[in-house]
């Protein structure tokens, strides 16, 4: 850099050279890119500094940029301009190469968002060789989840990768089924929340639920590996239980949070982001609109823009970090919104009209959001599914039909390309394509009553289990903690 340049208009010579221009041409390789100051200093570590250097480039009208290519600059005036583009293998090169050397938090997280089973390994090498942590990491978290469909192509890697991926912890699959708080006196041995060895194909416990926990009518997410259960009802005269539970699967144990400000029950709790969100449900028989937003950091529920009608079990899912809910309007159709949390609003994506059919549930497989919904007429033992396309904005119907036999699509969760489904007889692993899913592999059903709660967590490995074949459990009651808020420790 040289010495910042001074101006003579007042015959000193030493005053700062005049307000720079809003406006910087970026040349990089033969082409120029017009881009605000501002949107640049804002979003890049490297321009940021680069104009608060005094140096004398910081007022100049034109830079060139040499360590980044023209593609992943394209890309990153895309995403700077609120854009969320589908990535080729050349594109992802560059636009890794480029948030490595500019540091533009926004585009490093975009390309988190579009981690799928297709450039999952060129992520992860490319996040790796240029010092993309962040990146390199959820990129191997991804791969370690598909480990065995992805083993040939993983042991391509160089091997110090490799040793990354496989000292990670996979997801597990994990259920729990309704249940009302016990007490002492009438401990139930079914409150428990359980994980799926697939290796033996068979469910296995994790963890008993505390005594006054309620799984009934109650919220259930995952959030930054955790588990909350928010609410519940006690009894069928639906009194809400006010505390909510957290689950550290690394310690072992539960500890109480507030439950939100507006008792409510048949709700929808989502983890997203920092945040555990309260979508609707009732309280008194009335179904509510209101929206309430639970920051973990500092253990505080603030309301956040409602629903735009009154809904309970509200439908939802995550597509590419974004957050999706379904809402059934009646007379066949279903309409999907997106909550943006900046600026606080609801937006209406789609909406999907199907005759004598209604939304029951809804996941997200890379940039695709399926509706499972009731079959025709009335055949509400067989699902069928349509697709809608975030990138194309399209719908498509998806060929066959699911459910019965095969487990209740209505629990359905995604890992990778494999979606999970469960029922009392079957656990059913489907490979999602595009135009059907197919199965994978049947397994034993949970084999418990009522309505299932399905997740993912990452389970710790243990001492005398390093594959995590069984967890070591003990009943809340028995090995009770000394902190009021914790009710269950491994020993």
């Amino acid at each position: 850099h040289t010495a910042p340049s001074t101006c003579s208009a007042n015959g000193s010579g030493s005053r700062p050279c005049c307000k720079p221009p809003c406006s910087l041409r970026v040349n990089i390789n033969g082409s120029s890119f017009s881009v605000d100051r501002s949107t640049l200093a804002e979003n890049c570590e490297y321009f940021r500094a680069l104009f608060q250097s005094g140096m004398r480039e910081c007022r100049e009208e034109e830079i060139q940029l040499h360590c980044v290519g023209v593609l992943g600059f394209l890309v990153l005036l895309q995403v700077l301009d609120g854009k969320r583009p589908v990535l080729n293998s050349d594109q992802i090169v560059e636009a890794i190469e480029c948030t490595a050397f500019l540091q533009v938090p926004v585009l490093t997280k975009h390309l988190i968002n579009i981690i799928n089973s297709e450039n999952c390994l060129l992520m992860y090498h490319t996040a790796a060789t240029y010092g993309v942590w962040e990146l390199s990491h959820s990129s191997a978290l991804f791969i370690r989840d598909m480990y065995a469909d992805l083993r040939e192509d993983i042991h391509t890697l160089p091997n110090k990768l490799v040793e990354y991926i496989e000292s990670l912890l996979p997801s597990s699959y994990m259920a729990v089924c309704s249940h009302s708080p016990s007490s002492k006196l009438l401990q139930d041995v079914q409150r428990t929340v359980c994980y799926l060895d697939e290796e033996h194909r068979e469910w296995r416990v994790l963890t008993h639920l505390p005594g006054p926990t309620s799984t009934t009518m109650a919220g259930v997410a995952v959030l930054h590996n955790r588990l909350y259960i928010i609410g519940g009802v006690h009894d069928v005269n639906k009194k809400v239980v006010e505390k909510g539970f957290c689950y550290d699967p690394a310690a072992n144990t539960w500890s109480t949070i507030c439950g939100p400000r507006q008792l409510r029950y048949n709700f929808t709790l989502v983890g997203h982001e920092d945040y555990l969100y309260a979508l609707g449900g009732e309280y008194n028989m009335k179904a509510l609109s209101s929206v309430e937003r639970y920051r973990v950091s500092n253990g505080s529920w603030s309301f956040v823009s409602p629903l735009p009608y009154p809904a309970a079990s509200v439908v939802s899912a995550v597509a590419m970090n974004r957050m999706f809910i379904c809402l059934w309007k009646g007379k066949g159709a279903t309409d999907i919104l997106e909550y943006i949390p900046e600026p606080d609003q609801w937006l209406l994506v789609t909406t999907l009209i199907r005759q004598h059919s209604y939304g029951l549930y809804m996941v997200a497989h890379k940039d695709n959001l399926y509706v499972m919904r009731n079959g025709p007429c009335d055949d509400f033992l067989l699902c069928v599914m349509d697709c809608y396309s975030l990138t194309s904005g399209q719908w498509t119907a998806i060929s066959g039909q699911y459910g019965n036999s095969k487990g209740s699509l209505l629990t359905a969760v995604v890992r990778g390309d494999s979606v999970f489904t469960l029922s009392r007889h079957v656990t059913t692993e489907y490979t999602v394509d595009e135009n059907r899913w197919r199965v994978k592999c049947e397994m034993k059903g949970f084999g418990r009553i009522g309505s299932i709660h399905t997740f993912l967590m990452r389970l710790p490995k243990t001492e005398n289990n390093p594959a995590l074949k069984h967890v070591r459990c003990c009943w809340w009651s028995k090995h009770r903690s000394t902190n009021s808020d914790v009710f269950c420790r491994l020993d």
